[in-house]
């Protein structure tokens, strides 16, 4: 689990859309938490990933940036946004499975050419007849 200090988030709180009724024109609730991710000190290999993850949420100046508002009061949100950066973070840090190379065998080999020949000889079965 990567710890995540402080000084390289920055939240911001905006007007929502969804669940509040009235409330939502009148409070900020939702949560933008901005996250710089050369400030994290994280892998190559890790930041190549998160890269991979985070898709456009990711700006070119390497600020991740998660919106939050799917709940009615700030403190919620701030939450949700926090929980979904570990989220992030802990399926960056998740190494692929290497894939081991194999060969077919020479049977599975000499199959697959005699089922070629059998389509071979149907087709060559489907030309024109001659007159010879």
């Amino acid at each position: 689990m990567i710890d995540v200090p402080e000084e390289a988030l920055e939240e911001r709180f905006l007007a929502a859309s969804g669940p509040g009724g009235q409330n939502v024109n009148k409070v900020a609730t939702a949560c933008q938490l901005r996250v710089d991710v050369f400030r994290l000190g994280l892998h190559p290999e890790t930041y190549r990933r998160l890269k991979l993850l985070a898709g456009s949420r990711l700006t070119t100046s390497g600020t991740l940036v998660i919106t939050a508002r799917r709940f009615r009061t700030q403190e919620a949100n701030r939450t949700d946004a926090r929980e979904r950066l570990a989220e992030l973070l802990v399926k960056a840090e998740e190494r692929e499975a290497r894939r081991v190379k194999t060969k077919p065998s020479r049977a599975a080999k000499a199959k697959r050419l005699d089922e070629k020949k059998g389509r071979s000889t149907v087709k060559a079965a489907r030309g024109k007849i001659r007159d010879y």
